[in-house]
């Protein structure tokens, strides 16, 4: 079993070591007989990111798609290139739990899966309000069999990946759409909370309509 994990960046500066980090330490948590192989695809990048990235060590990939979709996609067959039959996708600015490979694994060996939809907890609500936080945790299913979909903690086989055809060029929403063609194949899934990611509570979004959309609407909206 070799691992792949692909992390798109887009001017990730502030929030790169800290993810890579968080990466390195999972991945001394598996037995040595699981390889794994960690990438980085700068996506249009215009600061320090990929000196962070070089100075961590990790393989990367440079592109100018402004497309999250495109740019997982990219990663992920490079990772396939390089002999990885499971796909781990996080984001740069999230961290994973020093478990998180482990509980993937334990997924895979246990319950035979072909893809992992896991859940995150947010890093600070110390600049969001009191009815943010609320409505946020009202609405959020923390437990297993939740439906929840996050680019940001989604993994999967490498031949179902192909199979469906992979991530399509879409600017926001790429996630949502791959899990549906993975449940319209008949592929099985995984809605897993034990296998989760700390992400970013930053209201300035990189997607349009992605994690840090949704939060500032509930933001705004707790503000009227």
């Amino acid at each position: 079993m070799k691992i792949g994990i692909v992390i798109p960046a887009h001017n990730e500066a502030l929030t790169i070591a800290k993810c890579l980090a968080s990466v390195r330490i999972a991945i001394e948590q598996l037995p040595s007989v699981i390889d794994v192989y960690t990438l980085v695809v700068l996506d249009s990048c215009s600061d320090d990111t990929q000196s962070l990235v070089e100075a961590a060590g990790t393989d990367y990939l440079c592109c100018d798609y402004r497309c999250v979709g495109q740019v997982r996609d990219m990663g992920l067959r490079h990772a396939i290139a390089n002999g990885a039959t499971w796909l781990a996708c996080t984001d740069a600015d999230s961290a994973v739990p020093m478990d998180w490979l482990v509980q993937q694994v334990g997924h895979i060996r246990h319950q035979p899966t072909d893809m992992i939809c896991g859940v995150v907890d947010i890093d600070s609500w110390a600049h969001l309000t009191a009815q943010t936080q609320k409505e946020y945790i009202a609405h959020y299913q923390d437990r297993m069999g939740h439906r929840h979909i996050h680019g940001a903690n989604l993994s999967f086989s490498s031949e179902a990946y192909l199979a469906v055809g992979g991530f399509a060029p879409m600017p926001c929403h790429e996630d949502v759409d791959l899990v549906e063609r993975f449940a319209a194949q008949s592929y099985a899934i995984t809605w897993s909370n034990r296998v989760r990611v700390l992400t970013s509570s930053r209201l300035q979004a990189r997607a349009t309509e992605g994690f840090a959309a949704f939060l500032t609407n509930l933001e705004q909206n707790s503000r009227h």
